[in-house]
């Protein structure tokens, strides 16, 4: 068993990061490859009845999902056709339920503020729905042979020190030993089945607001290769996205996504593609976390950034944006801002939803 000690001061503190290939939210597997994954669980239009007198259905519109399969089904109001954030189930009282789940190696090496990162970043989804978290389930894995169970309890306690600040209940989880550390929570939440913040709800003439800066995951790279210290970029991503979700549903908001492991082009892309509109986003509004556009000149950039872009470039019209402009804009960012639908004061607007452009989702001017 390798020796090592705690991230928090001990005398051989251990650097969490070196235990993990990817680190945070740049170890997703890459959007093209997921989307072949579960293309085969997706409804299917031919498994649909024959819409009722009056009905119609949209050119490529798939089902929902009660529509392909009978039954309950339809009480699932968001699922997976369109990649969103959560699942919502309509109850049947007034309410709907928000179920998510998201875990990831470790984005820093200091072990409590990995759990406070992971904690919010799982919350975000239910914040990005328009919900509010209940409880949350801890989900471990921990190289037991490797790192002392004393780390694992650091990284617990982070996450919930974020979840109290959230008012989310935190009722045990699962863990497993496992080659690499991982952590991050299954989030159940309640959400307003008519208030609904969802990816499939773009309209055009409706503005783009982004509520966190872009470079934590240029910034994440250069920590896990030189094991420098970036404590602003340590609490943009601690923070929750509750304020943001609720000022969004204040100013009538009814599309969102949040920026996480696909970058905001990969997520806008997911989010114009599910609304049938293009998305153009005017790039020198796009906030920037101080130091990201040194270190990404440096060359810290993750795969997964570099997989974001090459995903997205089928669709994308770049205009005169440089490869650097477009890395940055497809950094994989961990816990990451709401990207609204919607003007939210306080938050730069960035672009704007326009008519669709036959084979282009992404406009940079």
């Amino acid at each position: 068993m390798k020796s090592v000690g705690l991230a928090t001061g001990s005398a051989a503190p251990v650097r969490l990061t070196s235990y993990a290939r990817g680190g945070g939210c740049a170890c997703k597997i890459p959007p093209g490859e997921l989307e072949a994954m579960v293309a085969g669980l997706l409804p299917t239009p031919s498994a649909a009845p024959a819409p009722s007198p009056g009905q119609t259905m949209g050119p490529g519109q798939a089902p929902t999902p009660g529509q392909a399969l009978g039954g309950d089904e339809d009480r699932l109001l968001v699922g997976i056709e369109d990649g969103d954030d959560a699942a919502v189930v309509r109850t049947g009282d007034g309410t709907a339920v928000v179920s998510t789940a998201d875990f990831f190696t470790p984005v820093v090496d200091d072990a409590r503020d990995w759990g406070r990162i992971a904690a919010a970043n799982a919350l975000s989804d239910v914040y990005a729905m328009g919900g509010r978290p209940l409880v949350g389930l801890n989900l471990l894995g921990w190289p037991r042979d490797v790192l002392p169970a004393e780390l694992a309890g650091e990284v617990l306690a982070g996450a919930l020190d974020v979840a109290r600040a959230a008012g989310c209940l935190v009722g045990g989880g699962h863990s497993i030993d496992s080659p690499e550390p991982l952590y991050g929570m299954a989030v159940t939440g309640l959400v307003d089945p008519d208030r609904l913040l969802r990816n499939d709800a773009g309209r055009p003439g409706v503005p783009l607001t982004l509520t966190k800066p872009l470079g934590v995951g240029i910034l994440n790279n250069r920590h896990k290769r030189t094991g420098e210290v970036f404590a602003h970029a340590v609490a943009v991503m601690a923070a929750l996205n509750d304020k943001a979700s609720a000022a969004a549903l204040e100013a009538g908001a009814v599309c969102a996504t949040d920026v996480t492991g696909f970058g905001l082009l990969g997520h806008l892309h997911k989010l114009a593609r599910a609304s049938r509109v293009t998305a153009v986003v005017d790039a020198a509004a796009v906030p920037v976390l101080d130091g990201a556009r040194e270190s990404l000149r440096a060359g810290y950039v993750s795969g997964g950034t570099r997989r974001n872009l090459d995903w997205v470039r089928p669709h994308l019209d770049a205009g005169r944006a440089g490869e650097d402009q477009l890395q940055l804009l497809a950094d994989a960012q961990t816990s990451g801002g709401l990207l609204v639908a919607g003007e939210i004061p306080g938050h730069p607007v960035i672009g704007e939803l326009v008519p669709a452009v036959a084979g282009t989702t992404l406009v940079i001017r």
